[in-house]
């Protein structure tokens, strides 16, 4: 960081412990671009070095201290300048002193906790990283470092299939049941419909998964849907009877794990959504919340947070709910 033109004086690199094995993971920019970043995982200890490099040598480097952070932070985009902190670890790695030499300082964050996933959506960013910096009277000198944080969780013990029916009085009415209402993020959804009453022409039928991020609070709520998925599972007209087969494999889709009312800033939900259209383009919607978690050999020392699975029940046409039961035109 340069200061009314001047140059830094020194060069900061953090090298983490183990970089060599550790795994790495990508996560997306705010401009929809992948990065890669070393992963941990909660209750994982961070550690590694910090090395100073002077751009002269034979020149002293004065500061009034230098230390390492260890920071987790929840950025709202429409308040961008508010960053909101639920992690905040400090080291001291030197007192005011002058540095005379290239210097290497050793730190570690033992056991640290880390609740909530990294995660870059449409209008917020979770994310954790380490911070050094020097402190300097007219300008610090400071280095980030980002790491990502995946949250994995036990087996659901209880996981009941989800089965509901939508209709339209004397018109339509159908069946549709899901294997379960939990998934892993390679998990299989494994479903069937079935059709009871048709007595209007169907030309297709698809099936999505629909991300809803929330953000805010109160007049202040932001809600962000962002359809992942989307196939045909039927074309053509069914008859009374027929019953038509679903299997969606979510390992080629880029899915987070549910998350609810994190920090009480934000929440990610997912919803599988069944759409009938029929020859004069009229759309049936059906909406049917699921929940999404991360398996791993390695578990969270806290059990999957038990999410509520409500359903929503939809009738829209182009994208806009309407009650259920109706004809849109």
């Amino acid at each position: 960081m340069s200061f009314l033109g001047f140059r830094q004086s020194a060069e900061i690199d953090i090298i983490l412990d183990g970089n060599e094995s550790r795994k790495m993971a990508e996560i997306k920019t705010e401009d929809g671009k992948k990065e890669k970043y070393y992963l941990y995982y909660d209750g994982e200890t961070v550690s590694g070095k910090v090395n100073i490099t002077l751009k002269k040598l034979g020149t002293k480097l004065e500061h009034q201290g230098i230390k390492v952070e260890f920071v987790g932070e929840i950025e709202l985009y429409q308040d961008r300048g508010n960053h909101h902190e639920f992690t905040s670890l400090v080291k001291d790695l030197a007192r005011p002193s002058d540095l005379m030499q290239n210097t290497s300082f050793s730190f570690e964050f033992v056991n640290v906790e880390k609740p909530y996933e990294s995660y870059t959506g449409s209008n917020v960013r979770l994310r954790y990283f380490l911070r050094v910096t020097i402190i300097r009277r007219l300008s610090d000198i400071v280095k980030e470092l980002d790491l990502i944080v995946h949250t994995l969780s036990h087996y659901p013990e209880v996981n009941s299939p989800i089965k509901m029916e939508v209709g339209i009085e004397d018109c339509l009415h159908i069946e549709f049941e899901y294997n379960k209402s939990k998934y892993h993020l390679k998990d299989v959804i494994v479903g069937k419909i079935y059709f009871l009453l048709v007595r209007i022409k169907i030309k297709h039928m698809e099936i999505a998964i629909i991300k809803r991020e929330t953000t805010g609070i109160g007049q202040n709520t932001f809600n962000e849907n962002e359809t992942i998925a989307k196939y045909e599972i039927m074309d053509g007209a069914p008859v009374r009877g027929e019953s038509i087969p679903i299997r969606l494999f979510l390992a080629g889709y880029e899915l987070t794990p549910t998350m609810k009312d994190i920090n009480k800033k934000f929440s990610v939900r997912y919803y599988l959504n069944l759409v009938l259209v029929d020859e004069e383009e009229r759309r049936y919607f059906k909406q049917q919340e699921i929940v999404l978690w991360r398996k791993g050999e390695r578990t969270r020392r806290v059990p999957i947070q038990q999410i509520p699975v409500q359903s929503t029940q939809e009738d829209t046409k182009d994208n806009k709910p309407q009650t259920n039961n109706t004809t849109n035109s």
